[in-house]
């Protein structure tokens, strides 16, 4: 972060070309009352879901949060379009210059091909039963197809490790080289239950939607520890949420060889961890173990807004010690990497495009460029 000893010099189009001392910037110089910083990378997004915006209960935990989505995530096209399209107006106005987003339906194509956000698309798969997985994975497929005619920055991922099969793992896995791969990782201390021990409410949610699996036996390990070794070919892991991530599982990621650490990301959506579950991550365990952060906003479905600074105010309030330097961090430069994006976005460096936003007092947010 530079001080106000410094000018930042940009072309009409926002066009990074230097950042100078004061004293060699010249005449004609515009200031500004607060914190310039690059525009926010929202590495985890459900734009398909906007319209359900007010409609998921809160605080009832993921298992009734996952049941609440599946009763209402039908509406009229109509209405699914203005919602996505108002969305995405929304992460505009606040700053938001790249999206990771996740991908069930082709709602989103139209918006998408308007260009006014960047986007990495990830193409989400989900199946527990063995015998479709070959269904969901030629889904996957055909939607990966569709979006692929508008960009190459789209991936075929897992949904989450329990809604994933062993034989749709293994259909999607020759999917992941040199891709990013985006996977909903431990959001409940249900999900370690069902790998260690078998138990917990995701036997009932199985139950609640007719969902028997005979072949999955646990492996006495936690979720990430169970699924990881799928992730060894990818370009880059984003880890989303991480609510119940153990010290013991960052010790695993640890052991891990060093290329694949160098890749590795964890999403924090710390709005939708309030609004789903009311609990955070350990944040502190995850930066102290030097582990690559990055912000995300979940959907409508878990979230009032679409906004980064909200994300960061949510931060700095439970865990007031971490410097609002080191969060910009992970909203911006992390998040470009995260999405293969940071030859153009992220930071203020010659020749990028990262948009410029004007931060006074983390509470209004201006778009310069």
């Amino acid at each position: 972060m530079f001080s106000d000893e410094y000018v930042l010099i940009a072309k009409q189009d926002g066009t990074i070309e230097a950042i100078v001392k004061q004293s060699e910037a010249g005449d004609d110089l515009q200031y500004f009352n607060g914190i310039l910083s690059p525009g926010f990378i929202n590495t985890h997004c459900h734009l398909e879901l906007s319209h359900l915006k007010g409609i998921i209960r809160e605080k009832t935990g993921l298992v009734n949060f996952i049941l609440d989505i599946v009763a209402n995530r039908s509406s009229k096209e109509d209405i699914i379009l203005q919602a996505i399209k108002n969305a995405e107006d929304t992460m505009l106005k606040n700053g938001i210059v790249a999206v990771g987003d996740i991908c069930n339906t082709t709602y989103t194509l139209y918006q998408k091909k308007q260009n006014n956000l960047a986007y990495y698309n990830f193409i989400e798969t989900s199946g527990w039963l063995p015998n479709i997985a070959e269904k969901k994975y030629n889904e996957a497929v055909n939607l990966y197809n569709q979006f692929s005619t508008i960009t190459k920055k789209c991936s075929i991922v897992p949904h989450a490790p329990y809604s994933v099969s062993n034989e749709l793992w293994c259909l999607i896995e020759k999917h992941f080289q040199n891709k990013i791969i985006s996977i909903h990782n431990q959001e409940a201390n249900a999900e370690n239950e069902l790998f260690l021990n078998g138990t917990g409410a995701f036997m009932y949610l199985y139950q609640q939607m007719n969902i028997t699996n005979n072949s999955f036996q646990p492996t006495k390990k936690s979720s990430l520890q169970s699924y990881f070794h799928w992730l060894e070919n990818t370009q880059n892991i984003l880890l989303v949420h991480n609510t119940c991530t153990s010290e013991k599982d960052i010790h695993f990621l640890h052991q891990q060889p060093e290329f694949i650490k160098h890749k590795l990301f964890f999403c924090l959506c710390p709005n939708a961890n309030l609004y789903i579950e009311d609990t955070l991550p350990n944040i502190n365990l995850l930066r102290e173990s030097n582990i690559q952060l990055t912000l995300g906003t979940d959907s409508l479905a878990s979230n009032n807004n679409l906004n980064i600074v909200n994300e960061i105010k949510t931060l700095q309030t439970h865990y007031p010690k971490i410097t609002l330097a080191e969060i910009l961090q992970w909203a911006t430069i992390n998040g470009a990497k995260a999405l293969d994006m940071e030859d153009t976005l992220g930071s203020f460096e010659k020749g990028k495009k990262p948009g410029i936003i004007l931060l006074e007092n983390t509470n209004d947010i201006k778009r310069l460029v």
